[in-house]
C-alpha cells in the first residue's frame, strides 16, 4: 500500500477543514494514512513532509498572520499545501493585495502547490501569486444514497455559509423577476457577516421574495433540504472551486449556474449535471426550472472525478515528491 505524508487536519465546520477531513478519510482507502491537527504539529519531527489545505481564515486572524504561521512550520517540516479561495478581483481593493501576498508566500514555501481547478491555476498567475508548477485536482462528486425525488417546495435555493458574493443578491433578484416568491438559504452567515444576512434578507422581502435561513444543518437535514427546494441555484460573484455545486450534483440534483471560467470548466468535466446561463438570462432560467422541476434532476448514475480519483491523484503527485 502507498504511504502519504502526514495529513494537517484542522478541526471545525469550516469548509476547507471539513474537506480536509474527507479528504483524509478517501486516501486512507488507498494508502497508509496518519494525520495530525494544528496542536499537535509541535511534536511532530523536523523534516517530516506534510500536506496542508491553505485558507487564509482558517490559518489565522489575518492574510498576514494565516500565511506567516504557514511560512514558519517550513522551516522545520516539508509542506506541500492545497490553496483553497484564491486571490481575486472580487476581494475588494482593501482584502486584494494583502491576500495576494499571503498566498504569494505560502506557495513559494511549499514543496508543492494544489488548486482544485484548471480556473484556479489561471488565477494563481493573473494575481501574480505562484508562476511555479502546481497541480489542479478538482473537487469529487459522490453520488447520495438517497435517489428520492420529494415534492417540489416552491423555492429557489442558495446553498452554504452566508457571505458577499455568494450569489444570494443575484438569486433574490432573478426570483423576483421570474415570480418565484419565496428563497431558501441553506445555511448560515458565515462567521462575521450575520448583519449583511439580515440586510440581505430585508432587501428580498422588499422585492416580494420571502427567505428562510435554515441555519447550520447536518449532513442528512442539508441533503433532505437540499433535494427539496424547486430550483438549486448558484450564482457566486467571488468565483472559486465550489463545494456548493459538488454538494447538488452529489444529491442528483442540476443546478442553474450564472457561467464564468470555472462552471464552464465543470460543466465540461461533468457534462449534463448543471445548467449554465449568462447572467442577464438567470431569471429566465428560474422561472422555466421551477415550470418544469423535473429539469433540476440530472439523472445520472455515475460521475466523473470521484473521491477515490481525487485520492489517487493526490497520491501520484506525492509520489512524485518522494513523500
Amino acid at each position: 500500500m502507498s504511504r502519504a505524508p502526514l495529513l494537517l487536519v484542522h478541526p471545525g465546520e469550516h469548509g476547507v477543514a471539513v474537506y480536509a477531513r474527507d479528504m483524509a478519510s478517501a486516501i486512507g482507502t488507498l494508502a497508509d494514512v496518519r494525520t495530525v491537527d494544528p496542536a499537535g504539529l509541535a511534536h511532530v519531527p523536523d523534516g517530516t513532509a506534510v500536506h496542508a489545505h491553505f485558507t487564509d481564515r482558517l490559518w489565522g486572524d489575518s492574510p498576514e498572520e494565516a500565511s506567516r504561521t504557514f511560512a514558519d512550520l517550513t522551516t522545520r517540516l516539508r509542506l506541500s499545501v492545497t490553496l483553497h479561495d484564491v486571490p481575486q478581483e472580487s476581494d475588494g481593493e482593501q482584502n486584494r493585495p494583502r491576500r495576494r501576498a499571503a498566498y504569494a508566500l505560502v506557495a513559494a514555501a511549499a514543496q508543492a502547490v494544489v488548486v482544485n481547478s484548471e480556473h484556479e491555476l489561471a488565477l494563481l498567475r493573473e494575481e501574480d501569486v505562484w508562476t511555479g508548477p502546481a497541480s489542479a485536482i478538482p473537487l469529487p462528486v459522490e453520488l447520495g444514497r438517497d435517489a428520492e425525488r420529494p415534492r417540489p417546495d416552491g423555492s429557489v435555493g442558495v446553498l452554504g455559509y452566508f457571505y458577499p458574493g455568494k450569489g444570494h443578491d443575484e438569486a433574490a433578484d432573478a426570483a423576483a423577476a421570474a415570480g418565484i416568491r419565496r428563497l431558501t438559504v441553506l445555511g448560515r452567515a458565515s462567521d462575521g457577516h450575520a448583519s449583511e444576512l439580515e440586510t440581505f434578507v430585508r432587501r428580498a422581502a422588499g422585492l416580494g421574495v420571502d427567505v428562510e435561513v435554515t441555519g447550520w444543518l447536518d449532513d442528512d437535514e442539508i441533503a433532505r433540504r437540499g433535494r427539496a427546494v424547486t430550483v438549486p441555484v448558484i450564482a457566486h460573484r467571488h468565483i472559486s472551486a465550489s463545494g456548493s455545486l459538488a454538494s447538488w450534483i452529489g444529491w442528483g440534483r442540476r443546478p442553474v449556474a450564472v457561467r464564468n471560467r470555472y462552471i464552464d470548466e465543470m460543466a465540461a468535466l461533468r457534462p449534463g449535471t448543471l445548467d449554465a446561463v449568462d447572467e442577464t438570462g438567470l431569471a429566465d432560467a428560474l422561472r422555466g426550472a421551477a415550470a418544469d422541476p423535473d429539469t433540476t434532476w440530472h439523472g445520472l448514475a455515475r460521475l466523473p472525478h470521484s473521491r477515490a480519483d481525487a485520492a489517487d491523484a493526490y497520491l501520484r503527485l506525492w509520489d512524485g515528491l518522494g513523500s
